[in-house]
């Protein structure tokens, strides 16, 4: 299996998970207002959610042969995500969250097909089961912030 092109995507989205993770604590630390305890509890079971898939994502490099990245001015100079600071509004921090869970599955897609490619299907497998997550999160935060959704 041809998998270096797979190990630089897959050291793509561990970044991007990162500062996803690391942007939601800020949500959650930082939120304000008359949603905070709604969106306080739902923000920590997102990072919750994003460390137990840094972890996995990381060991899955380590498995096929490669080394994750695991500094954090690497992540900084690899994620596509933006950095967010002194965020608290609801409204902000649940687009923000949208706009990156919808990032992520842009590069889980890219990982997915890769894993094809490179006839990797525990990969594959991995990628299905973050995007089928993560899209259901988005479904409910479009829905939260009153938006049409639509498939």
């Amino acid at each position: 299996m041809n998998s270096e092109k797979l190990i630089i995507e897959l050291n793509q989205l561990l970044s991007d998970f990162h500062i996803y993770y690391q942007n939601t604590r800020g949500f959650h630390w930082n939120i304000k207002g008359k949603r905070f305890f709604e969106l306080h509890v739902k923000f920590e079971e997102l990072y919750t959610e994003a460390l137990t898939s840094i972890d996995e994502i990381a060991e899955r490099i380590l498995t096929i042969g490669g080394t994750p990245l695991h500094a954090f001015d690497d992540y900084l100079s690899t994620s596509k995500l933006r950095v967010h600071k002194n965020v608290s509004l609801d409204t902000a921090t649940v687009t923000a969250i949208h706009e990156q869970l919808s990032q992520l599955v842009d590069q889980e897609n890219v990982v997915k097909a890769l894993a094809v490619e490179c006839d990797d299907n525990e990969t594959e497998d991995m990628m299905i089961a973050l995007i089928n997550t993560q899209q259901k999160t988005m479904w409910m935060f479009k829905s939260w912030l009153g938006e049409e959704v639509t498939a």
